[in-house]
Formats: structure tokens, sequence, C-alpha cells
């Protein structure tokens, strides 16, 4: 392991009781997070040696005006080292000469850290909801002084020390301002919610540095990125209290299979019937409501559809049939407690004559056609032949499957 260890020499010249300095050593003592920093005495004189890190300048500064400025390396006061300064003040060659001077320290390192964000919300109007709601925005930036002469004329100023907190409360307003209105525009150019924003923080970094870029370079700066970390809404706000609860509502519906509209007139049905205890009730009750047409509209298709007279469903099949039919027509099942079987009857002419329906031949009651057992009493309207069980259309004497006779 190789130590090196810097010695700062002065050399004195004894003048009866004062001792002098004659070879003064000058080197940067600011922070890290310093972008400029003045050296605290302005009294130099020639042969002061001069420290320049990499990635620092030294810019000499005389009455408010930038003179020269020197790069890193070890540097000799000297009319060769500052010839303009020089110029101004008429330093003499030869021996060593005082002059007064302020040496300023330019850091010229990226910082990439610089932390940004609103201070209060924002109100932007959401193009998707059309409500105003509070906006707030974080972010980090990075820069780099490229301009020293530049940097100190029209930033620094008189200040002491100019590091990271000097730059955000400069640049605060200019952050700011460009900040909420790519937000603004970006929102209403693409229709995009304030909710549904942040899955674009990349391309509204990207147009904020290029928008943002141009006026730190009047400053001498640079910048490097500009990044929006998180765009968000205040969570304690009522209006996005409010408009969480109605989307998290109709995602809600949206599972279920229903809209807002149905969903009230289930509800004003609902409490009508809780109130009167009838159909007809709930439907005045819900007319008198007032919800508007096209609830009406939905509240008169529903009440078509519905069948005011009771109705039952089949147990076996779970056919509806009215309630005061016995047997499915589809099944032909007993819907209700057996009852004794009547006996064969045989229709009178009148009904076996009947249109669009035959007479049952269990019970002579006329059934619709289409139907396979009687509504009365539930026999079979299909007949079949007792030899081979085939079903036997018309009245053939005989079957026509195993020839024998049908009755």
């Amino acid at each position: 392991m190789v130590s090196v260890i810097l010695f700062e020499v002065q050399i004195y010249i004894d003048k009866g009781d004062t001792n002098m300095p004659i070879i003064e050593v000058i080197k940067y003592n600011g922070g890290p997070d310093v972008f400029a920093w003045k050296f605290p005495n302005e009294e130099l004189g020639t042969w002061t040696q001069l420290i320049v890190n990499e990635s620092q300048e030294v810019a000499f500064v005389k009455g408010g005006q930038v003179l020269d400025i020197l790069g890193p390396g070890r540097h000799t006061l000297d009319t060769a080292n500052i010839p303009i300064l020089t110029n101004l003040i008429k330093i003499p060659f030869g021996g060593r000469s005082p002059f007064s001077a302020e040496v300023w320290y330019i850091n010229q390192v990226h910082s990439m850290d610089i932390k940004w964000g609103t201070p209060t919300p924002i109100q932007l109007q959401d193009p998707e909801y059309n409500l105003f709601l509070p906006v707030s925005a974080f972010g980090q930036f990075g820069i780099q002084v490229t301009n020293s002469k530049k940097f100190l004329i029209k930033l620094v100023g008189t200040v002491p020390v100019f590091d990271k907190n000097s730059v955000v409360q400069f640049f605060r307003g200019l952050y700011l301002t460009e900040a909420k209105d790519a937000i603004a525009t970006y929102i209403i150019k693409k229709n995009i919610s304030v909710l549904k924003i942040n899955a674009h923080l990349t391309e509204i970094s990207a147009y904020l540095k290029e928008s943002i870029q141009p006026k730190l370079e009047e400053y001498g700066l640079t910048l490097l990125n500009f990044f929006v970390k998180s765009i968000n809404v205040p969570e304690d706000d009522l209006a996005v209290r409010q408009l969480k609860a109605a989307l998290a509502k109709r995602a809600e519906m949206d599972i279920i299979g229903f809209d807002y509209v149905q969903e009230r007139s289930f509800d004003a049905m609902e409490g009508a019937a809780n109130n009167s205890g009838t159909m007809g009730g709930a439907m005045g009750a819900g007319m008198g409501f007032s919800m508007g047409t096209t609830m009406g509209q939905q509240m008169g298709v529903m009440a078509q559809s519905m069948n005011v007279n009771p109705a039952k469903t089949c147990p076996f099949c779970n056919r509806r049939l009215d309630s005061d039919a016995r047997f499915c027509p589809a099944c032909g099942k007993d819907t209700m407690p057996p009852a004794p079987v009547m006996p064969m009857q045989v229709a009178p002419a009148s009904v076996s004559m009947g249109v669009g329906g035959a007479p049952c031949p269990r019970c002579g009651t006329l059934v619709a056609g289409s139907s396979k057992f009687c509504t009365e009493c539930g026999g079979s309207m299909v007949r079949a032949c007792a030899g081979c069980g085939k079903p036997i259309e018309g009245n053939p004497k005989f079957c026509p499957e195993c020839g024998k006779p049908t009755i």
C-alpha cells in the first residue's frame, strides 16, 4: 500500500516583527454537493500555489467580472497564468506582489440525485371523468456545470456557496411550471385519466427533459436527465374518495352483470314492494319515484316480462306452467299429490273433432296437439304397440313394426 501525504509549505520573510508568507497554497474546501465555492481570502499574491482537482475549474473575479479561468492541475499565480487580471491591476514583475481578487471553485461533476416535487397539489381536470382532482408529482434530475463563466455571472451572484439546495430553490418555479403544463397537456391530448397516467411516466419524463434543457443552458448548465417517478392524487381528498368509490361500484356491477340503471330499478322496486306488499303497488310506487325516462323504460320492459298470474315450475324438468296445471305438458309428471285415477271415457264426437288438439285416450280431455301427456290425468298422448312397444301414429288396426293388432 502506498500512502501519499501532501504538505502545505509556507515560506516567510522576516520584516521586523512581521512574518509575511510569500508562498500560500489555495485548495478546495467545500462540500460534496457544492457547485460553486468561494475561497474566503481575497488578498492574494504572486507565487501563490493554486490546486485545482479533476472536474473542477477556478475562476478569478474582480469587480464583478470573471477575468481568468484555470483548469485542473497545480498553478502558480503569476503574470503568465492570469494575464487579464495582471493587465487590470498592473501587477509588477519580480518579487511578491500582493493583489485582491475572488477565487471561485466550480465543480463540474455530474450531479444525478437532485430531488424535486410539487409542494402543494396541482388542480387538474380529469378528461375521462370531468372532475377536478389534486395532482402531486415527484422525481429527480441531474445537471452539470458546463460553462463556468456563464454560471457565475447569471446564477451564483454574491453568495459564498451554491449547492444542490440552491439549485432546487432557484429552479423550482421553472420545473413546477413545466411539469404542470406537461402533465395537463399530456392527459388532455392523450385523453388519459389522472388515475392511469403512471403508465406513461417515461414519455412524460422525456418530454420534460426536452422542454427544460434549453432554459438551463442559459445559466451554463446541462440537464443530464429529468425523471418523473410518481404522479398521484391525495387519498384523503373528498373528490378522490368519491371517484374511487364509484369506480369500485362500477367494477362490482361489471362482475355481477348489470348496470347502474338496472340496479336503481331493482332497489326502487324492492323498496316499493316492502312498503305496499303487492306487485301493483310496487309498480305504482316505482312510477312515482320520477327516476327518468330511461329507468321508466327499463321498468316497463321488466313489467311486460313478468306474468301477473302466479305460476309454478315443474319439479322434474323445471318447465314453467300455470299454477292450476297439475301435470307437466313437457314430461308428463304429476306436479301435485296423487289423485284417484279417473276411469277411461270415450271422448264426445265434438271433442274428438276439436281443431288443434286431440282427446286424451284415458280421460277424454282435449289436449293441445303438441303435448305428449294429458294435462288433466297425466296419461300418455302417444299410443304404443302392446306387442313391441313402438309408438303408433294415426289409427292403424295393426302395428307397422310387428303386425300385431292394435285394438
